[in-house]
C-alpha cells in the first residue's frame, strides 16, 4: 500500500506543481514579429510590450489579454480583433483600423489614439486615464441624446 502512495505521488506531483501554461502561441508571435502580418493568429496573453506593429496586419487576430505596453500600432489593421483585456497602457494607436473589434475593458491608460477606426467596435470598460484621443469615435462620459 505505502509504495502505491508513494507511486501516485511521484506521477501526480509533477502535474500538480507545475506552472500553469501560457496562452500565448510562441510560434505565431515570432512569425508576426518577423513578417508583421499574422491575420486570424492566436495571440491570447502574447507579450508584445514596446513592439513596433507598424502597419502589422492583424484582422481577426485574438488579443485577449495580450500585453501591449508602449507598443507602435502606427496604421495597424485589427479589423474584427479580439483585444478583450488587453493592456495597451502607452500605446500608440494612430491611423489604425478598430472596426469590428473587441475592446472590452481593454486598458488605454497613457495611450495615443490619433485617428482610429472604431466603427462597430464593442467598447464597454474602456480605461482611458490621460489618454490621448484626437479624431476617434471614443468619448468620456456623458450622454449624448
Amino acid at each position: 500500500m505505502k509504495r502505491l502512495v508513494v507511486a501516485t505521488l511521484a506521477i501526480i506531483a509533477p502535474i500538480v506543481l507545475s506552472s500553469p501554461a501560457k496562452a500565448e502561441n510562441a510560434a505565431q508571435v515570432k512569425r508576426l514579429l518577423e513578417t508583421n502580418e499574422c491575420i486570424g493568429c492566436d495571440l491570447r496573453g502574447a507579450n508584445l510590450s514596446a513592439a513596433h506593429l507598424i502597419g502589422a496586419d492583424l484582422r481577426n487576430a485574438n488579443l485577449s489579454g495580450a500585453n501591449l505596453v508602449e507598443a507602435n500600432l502606427e496604421g495597424a489593421d485589427l479589423t474584427g480583433a479580439n483585444l478583450q483585456g488587453a493592456d495597451l497602457t502607452g500605446a500608440m494607436v494612430t491611423n489604425a483600423s478598430l472596426n469590428n473589434s473587441n475592446l472590452k475593458d481593454v486598458n488605454f491608460t497613457n495611450a495615443m489614439l490619433y485617428d482610429a477606426d472604431v466603427t462597430g467596435a464593442l467598447m464597454e470598460g474602456l480605461n482611458l486615464k490621460n489618454a490621448q484621443i484626437y479624431n476617434t469615435g471614443i468619448s468620456i462620459g456623458g450622454d449624448n441624446e
